[in-house]
């Protein structure tokens, strides 16, 4: 019986999961982007994922086939980490697609190794989830910005631009349209890029029965 309530569950998180990756409104959420990149990485992609909402969430939607072809904070949620691990990624395996997801806060702990990437010429795509803030997202902030809460960030943040101050190519993309032509055309040009996928503010994860195991 206790296989049978088990195997019960996992099927209806599975159907849970599988609904929000469908969804095509927009904006988009995590779930939405997520997919995308599932469906376009080709094999033996290299994935990292760093953030909080971001890297939680991509473990359940992002698969691999083999050893350490996903990289993440693993179990001391270390931030600040992804760029290097994307751009080692890149060094050891020149002969590999490596995607790099980012949450907009996690992208601030090490942003700038953007320029690294394009110095060296690594044709890392940088995919930054964008929800204005940390953790949880703003679609306004008070005229006043020294009132704005302490996890809100600049609303609609251009993060693209960075990259193509240093030869690289940037995208902002909005609906799932446009971030599927963005990831392929990024894929396909081997150069450092940054697409900024700006999603809805109030994304979140799937619904914790037990919130008390995930805090």
């Amino acid at each position: 019986p206790w296989w049978a309530a088990l195997n019960e569950k996992v099927g209806e998180n599975k159907t849970f999961v599988q609904n929000m990756m469908n969804d095509d409104s927009v904006p988009m959420g995590y779930y939405r982007v997520l997919r995308e990149i599932q469906e376009q990485a080709p094999e033996g992609t290299i994935i990292q994922a760093e953030g909080a909402n971001t890297m939680d969430i991509s473990r359940s939607v992002l698969m691999h086939k083999n050893p350490r072809e996903r990289i993440d904070a693993a179990t001391f949620g270390t931030m600040g980490v992804g760029l290097a691990q994307a751009i080692a990624a890149q060094v050891v395996h020149p002969d590999r697609k490596v995607i790099c997801v980012e949450g907009d806060s996690a992208f601030g702990f090490s942003g700038m190794e953007v320029e690294t990437a394009c110095r060296y010429r690594l044709p890392i795509v940088f995919v930054i989830i964008n929800n204005n803030g940390i953790g949880m997202g703003f679609s306004d902030l008070p005229e006043d910005r020294f009132q704005s809460p302490a996890m809100a960030y600049t609303i609609e943040a251009g993060y693209e631009k960075m990259i193509e101050g240093f030869g690289g190519k940037g995208y902002s993309v909005r609906t799932p349209e446009e971030l599927s032509a963005s990831l392929k055309q990024a894929l396909d040009d081997c150069m450092p890029s940054i697409i900024n996928v700006h999603i809805d503010v109030n994304a979140r994860a799937k619904p914790q029965k037990h919130h008390w195991l995930t805090a």
